[in-house]
């Protein structure tokens, strides 16, 4: 479990959830505002950043390298640095930012992609840090981090297991004591059937930290399904409105899924429960609808049980179905009229 200012994050606790803002503010501060603000409005419990510029990032160059290739991508065609020149939160807009987050109630925090970035967010006393998932293997990042003595919540896309391992080794070993790990694909938008939510409990038995999920899957299918398996943590990009365009705006949330997300993944902890069998306080009184077995007919003493005085019917105060073979040709100890629950003593 991780305190983290008034929230307990953890299994035994509702999911956290986390709005990642990334580029939908389409370079408009009052966009970025506007998105804090619906962002509380549906209950997340946290709104992300990104802290970056082109320069901390990539290189401008038109060659291959920096160039978006691959076809299957909402960016393709686009140069690295164009593109983060384009998704970049301004800096100077951070403080206006979070304050708006603290305003509404929220926990605010960034992903930091080197030391500059790490130095600047230190300002705003953010209570935890995030690593992107290209940036797990960056010891050197994971190390400036760790040495902040901030929890760290880290995306695993991409990693195998032996990296993830170096990565929280380095991470603890240079004093972070409180890590989220979050399982992810790292494909905008991603294909659900390689989300691999099975390995949420894995992460837990190997890591013994908190398990979450960075969603970039369509629809909140895969997140509820996350929680149900075992993540205290959901991070999902938010945007106002997706016909607006932007960098994310594709495997974005619009406030009415995020709400619904909320609501869900709340919904899909809730159903977990414990491991217990039999009647639920509520389904008791429901017991009276099983079957049991019933006399249909007046009847009177001596007459024999038969099908077509005694049957197996709901309510269930009667003697129970299971007896109803055995019982026949039994007889009748006195008169009973129809409808009567049958019971051990009324026939011999």
């Amino acid at each position: 479990m991780i305190n983290l200012l008034k929230h307990k994050i953890g299994t035994k606790y509702k999911p956290f959830i986390v709005a990642e803002m990334s580029g939908n503010h389409n370079g408009s501060l009052k966009r970025a505002l506007m998105i804090v603000k619906k962002a509380a409005e549906c209950g997340v419990n946290a709104i992300k950043l990104q802290t970056y510029t082109p320069d901390t990032m990539t290189f401008k160059s038109n060659k291959k390298d920096f160039l978006v290739t691959s076809k299957k991508s909402i960016w393709h065609g686009k140069n690295l640095y164009d593109l983060y020149k384009i998704a970049q939160t301004p800096w100077e807009w951070h403080e206006r930012i979070f304050n708006e987050a603290k305003k509404y109630g929220l926990v605010y925090f960034s992903t930091p992609f080197d030391e500059t970035s790490i130095k600047f967010l230190q300002k705003f006393k953010v209570p935890i840090f995030k690593i992107a998932s290209p940036e797990n293997t960056d010891l050197r990042l994971v190390k400036l981090l760790a040495k902040t003595g901030k929890p760290i919540i880290i995306s695993l896309g991409m990693a195998t297991l032996k990296e993830i391992k170096k990565t929280v080794h380095v991470a603890k070993s240079n004093g972070c004591k409180k890590i989220i790990l979050l399982k992810c694909t790292t494909a905008y938008p991603a294909d659900s059937r390689e989300s691999n939510l099975a390995s949420i409990s894995l992460l837990r038995k190997k890591f013994n930290c908190e398990i979450g999920f960075s969603d970039h899957t369509l629809g909140i299918g895969a997140s509820v399904a996350a929680v149900s398996l075992g993540a205290s943590v959901i991070e999902k990009h938010f945007t106002l409105d997706k016909k607006e365009g932007g960098v994310d705006e594709k495997f974005s949330l619009d406030p009415d899924e995020m709400k619904t997300l909320v609501i869900e993944t709340n919904n899909a902890w809730k159903s977990i429960g414990k491991i217990k069998l039999g009647p639920s306080k509520s389904e008791k009184i429901n017991l009276k609808f099983r079957r049991s077995i019933y006399v249909v007919k007046n009847v009177k003493i001596g007459e024999k049980l038969n099908k077509s005085n005694i049957k197996c019917i709901r309510p269930g105060f009667g003697l129970a179905t299971q007896y109803f073979d055995s019982i026949l040709n039994r007889s009748f100890k006195k008169n009973i009229k129809s409808g009567t629950a049958l019971k051990r003593h009324m026939f011999k």
